[in-house]
């Protein structure tokens, strides 16, 4: 490592995205590592994973945002194990006094009581049933799920209530919860996206280190399908220059595998991220980076990234537009262009606490 990266020479990041740990926007120093020269091949240590614990006073995020279509979600964790380089979620742990680089994917926050406070909330005379989306922002079934079990433990408690969820995911351990999904899905409770960035499998593995392969990804998209659970194929993020060629395939492929939906959105570069994937881009695909960026740059006037609302997410201009209509053409190809049924809130029911008694007059 370089004294760019502000990680310690002695330790190795293997398998991680992010090729830098830069101090986050709120902090008041930078921070450097330079090499004394007195570092040894045997003093080398491999970057670990950390977690940590947060005891959750509320759980349900709620959002007013136009251009997304569900107005509250939940994170069972905060950072993400798999590690995409690409992610737009990395700036959130610049809140955490982190730095949305190497610490994002490595240094983790796990919230064993949300399920409990999600029953809390979920109980509140006040409360109003829609559909809670979960995924939005770091992935619930990232490989630190398969210990904590936090995700099982609140689709517990939205099977238990009867209560709509749409997930996103790219982590296969949702398999391990087609027992809840199945009959959820059945129900019209439940529904899955599945993010498919690249079908290159060396290409994934670079840009999402921890996420699993491509190939096992629609093996997913299968399994969910079979077990009644709706699917939505994700290509998201579209990279401009590099993953752009592969939309229609990737179409084609979730929809072999049982996707009756789709969607896309484009590649997004906000707060942190930006220089993050650039650095990215100039060791592994230094000869692209340039048409990367300029193409990023001509869909949002110039910047790297335009936070409004009706452009984030798919940017504006002749390029943008391109994809669009590849997109359009290919679901209307494939039958992934219909409209789908809305998840049911009219299930919702708030179950018994122990100790209460049915009326008499129910």
């Amino acid at each position: 490592m370089d004294d760019e990266t502000n990680l310690d020479p002695a330790i190795r990041a293997v398998g991680r995205g992010a090729v830098s740990n830069r101090v986050g926007r709120f902090e008041a120093v930078d921070r450097s590592v330079v090499d004394d020269g007195w570092a040894r091949q045997e003093d080398e240590q491999i970057l670990r994973t950390e977690v940590r614990f947060e005891r959750p006073r509320s759980l349900i995020t709620y959002n007013r945002s136009p251009d997304l279509p569900f107005d509250r979600s939940i994170n069972p964790y905060r950072g993400c194990e798999h590690g995409c380089v690409y992610c737009f979620a990395r700036p959130t742990h610049a809140y955490l006094g982190f730095s949305p680089g190497l610490d994002f994917e490595t240094r983790l926050i796990a919230r064993p009581d949300a399920a409990l406070v999600l029953e809390q909330e979920l109980r509140n005379r006040r409360y109003k049933p829609r559909p809670i989306a979960i995924g939005t922002n770091t992935d619930p079934y990232q490989p630190i799920e398969k210990e904590h079990e936090i995700m099982r433990e609140c689709l517990l408690v939205l099977r238990d209530f009867n209560h709509p969820v749409a997930i996103v995911t790219k982590g296969t351990l949702i398999e391990r919860d087609l027992d809840i999904l199945g009959p959820m899905g059945q129900a019209g409770l439940a529904r899955v996206g599945v993010s498919v960035t690249t079908l290159d499998a060396r290409l994934s593995r670079l840009l999402e280190p921890r996420a699993p392969a491509p190939k096992r990804r629609l093996a997913m998209i299968r399994a969910l399908t079979e077990a009644g659970v709706p699917v939505r194929v994700m290509s998201s993020p579209v990279i401009p220059g590099l993953t752009d060629a592969e939309l229609e395939a990737i179409l084609q492929a979730g929809a072999e595998a049982g996707a009756d939906a789709a969607s896309w959105i484009m590649l997004r570069l906000p707060r942190e991220v930006s220089p993050l994937f650039q650095e990215w881009l100039a060791r592994h695909y230094p000869g692209r980076a340039g048409k990367v960026m300029r193409l990023v740059r001509d869909m949002h006037d110039s910047k790297d990234y335009d936070p409004e609302w009706g452009r984030r997410l798919r940017g504006t201009g002749p390029y943008a537009a391109l994809v669009a209509r590849r997109f359009e053409a290919a679901a209307r190809r494939l039958g992934l262009d219909e409209a789908q049924p809305a998840l049911r809130c009219d299930l919702f029911e708030v179950p018994l606490s122990e100790g209460d008694q049915p009326s008499l007059f129910a």
